[in-house]
């Protein structure tokens, strides 16, 4: 298992705000994807390795989550060795509808990524479920209730487990 930290680089609707981020939050950032502890504290550890308290880390990953430059932190599990099934999905949404559509699929916990593009097919998400037949029964429901068709392109290979965003210090910027 794998434990890491999505950064907001293409984000479905919501866009990082203008809110700066300074010498801190990136190696914060930096620290999160690279080494996140795997305790039952792992923010306190992260602020001791930084020589802060618990409570500004975790001030500033609320300030970096609000800003939408974290979207989320969580596990990464190999979902073959757990029987499990993965789908790269997309979907054509006329641009008055995208925001209804990203929330709608947002709402479901089996969707771990959905991000906006500018192409003909401007939504794509992965879900994962445990069978085909649930996968197949969320992606029809959400079919019927928005009335869109939703492009399957059920993952083969696994070409790429570490994507980073590390943080470098502009010349400059602090």
């Amino acid at each position: 298992m794998e434990l890491t930290m999505e950064l907001n680089n293409a984000p479905a609707v919501a866009v990082a705000e203008t809110t700066a981020i300074d010498a801190l939050d990136k190696t914060l950032l930096n620290m999160m994807q690279k080494n996140f502890p795997l305790t039952k504290t792992p923010f306190k550890d992260i602020a001791e390795d930084l020589g802060f308290t618990e409570e500004e880390v975790l001030g500033r990953v609320q300030k970096l989550k609000d800003a939408g430059y974290i979207r989320r932190i969580g596990a990464v599990l190999d979902t073959k060795t757990l029987s499990y099934i993965s789908c790269l999905c997309a979907v054509s949404v006329p641009g008055e509808f995208i925001q209804t559509v990203a929330e709608e699929i947002n709402r479901c916990e089996n969707v771990t990524h959905n991000y906006q593009r500018n192409n003909e097919l401007n939504l794509w998400f992965t879900i994962t479920t445990k069978t085909q037949k649930e996968m197949d029964k969320i992606l029809k429901r959400w079919e019927k209730k928005m009335g869109i068709t939703i492009y399957r392109f059920p993952g083969l290979k696994t070409y790429k487990r570490k994507v980073r965003f590390l943080m470098k210090e502009q010349e400059g910027q602090s």
